[in-house]
C-alpha cells in the first residue's frame, strides 16, 4: 500500500510538474490560455478544470479586454467626429471672411423697393461735410454716404441704409472708419473731415475694398470735399458719361 501509495502520489506529482511545464512552454510561444498559469489547479483526468478560478480568471480578462478595446474604438470615432466638425467650422468661416463682407454692398438693394428707390438720378455734384448730412434717408428721402473720398447714392438699399436699417449709422456720413474697422458705433464716425491718415495698410485696403464695392452696385454721385476745397463744376455730357459707365 505504501509503495502503492507512493507511485500514485509520484505520478500526480510528475502529471502535475508536466502540466506546469507545458503551460510555461506554451507561455512562452504566446499560446496559454488566461487562466491556466493564474489558477494553480489541475485539470481532471477527464480534461475538466479541478477550479472554476481559470474560467473566471478568462471571463474576467477577456471582459476587460472587450471593455478596452470599445473604449478604444468608440474614443476613435469621437476624434474623428470632432475633427469634421473642426473642418466644417473653417470652412464656413473662411466664406464668411471671403463673401460675409460684401452683405453691406451687395445685399443691401435685394429686399423690396420702397417709394425712395424710384427717385430720379441723382445729378453729379460734390459734397461738404454739412451737405452730405442732409442725406441721411430722415430729413431727404434720398440716402447718400461717403467712402474714401467718394459719395455714393444708396437710395436703393433704404432697408438697408434708411434711419430703420442696420447700417444706417452710415447715410449721409463718411462711412470709411467706420468700415474699415468693422465698427457700428457713432464712436467710429468723426464729425469733421476725416483724412483716415491714423489707420493702418490693412484697414486702408479694406477701405479700398469697400470703395469698389460700392461702386459696383450703387450710382457714384460725386466727391467728399475736403475743409475749404472747392467743388468741381461737371457739364451734363459728363455727367451721362459717368452714369452710362455704372450702366
Amino acid at each position: 500500500m505504501g509503495g502503492a501509495g507512493r507511485g500514485v502520489g509520484e505520478g500526480r506529482g510528475r502529471g502535475g510538474g508536466g502540466r506546469r511545464w507545458r503551460a510555461v512552454m506554451a507561455a512562452g510561444d504566446g499560446d496559454v490560455k488566461l487562466g491556466t498559469l493564474g489558477s494553480g489547479s489541475e485539470s481532471s483526468s477527464d480534461g475538466g478544470s479541478e477550479s472554476p478560478g481559470g474560467a473566471g480568471a478568462a471571463a474576467e480578462g477577456g471582459g476587460w479586454a472587450a471593455a478596452a478595446l470599445a473604449l478604444l474604438t468608440g474614443g476613435g470615432e469621437m476624434l474623428l467626429n470632432v475633427a469634421l466638425v473642426a473642418l466644417v467650422l473653417l470652412g464656413a468661416y473662411r466664406l464668411w471672411v471671403r463673401w460675409g463682407r460684401r452683405g453691406l454692398g451687395t445685399r443691401a438693394g435685394a429686399g423690396e423697393e420702397s417709394p425712395a428707390a424710384s427717385l430720379p438720378r441723382m445729378k453729379k455734384r460734390d459734397f461738404s461735410l454739412e451737405q452730405l448730412r442732409q442725406y441721411d434717408g430722415s430729413r431727404n428721402p434720398r440716402i447718400l454716404l461717403a467712402v474714401n473720398g467718394k459719395v455714393f447714392d444708396v437710395t436703393k438699399g433704404s432697408k438697408f441704409y434708411g434711419p430703420a436699417g442696420p447700417y444706417g449709422i452710415f447715410a449721409g456720413r463718411d462711412a470709411s472708419r467706420g468700415l474699415a474697422t468693422f465698427c457700428l458705433d457713432k464712436d467710429a464716425l468723426k464729425d469733421e473731415y476725416d483724412d483716415l491718415s491714423d489707420l493702418n495698410a490693412v484697414q486702408m485696403e479694406s477701405v479700398r475694398e469697400w470703395e469698389m464695392q460700392f461702386k459696383e452696385k450703387y450710382d457714384y454721385v460725386g466727391r467728399l470735399l475736403k475743409p475749404g476745397e472747392e467743388p468741381s463744376e461737371y457739364t451734363d455730357e459728363e455727367d451721362t458719361k459717368d452714369h452710362n459707365k455704372q450702366d
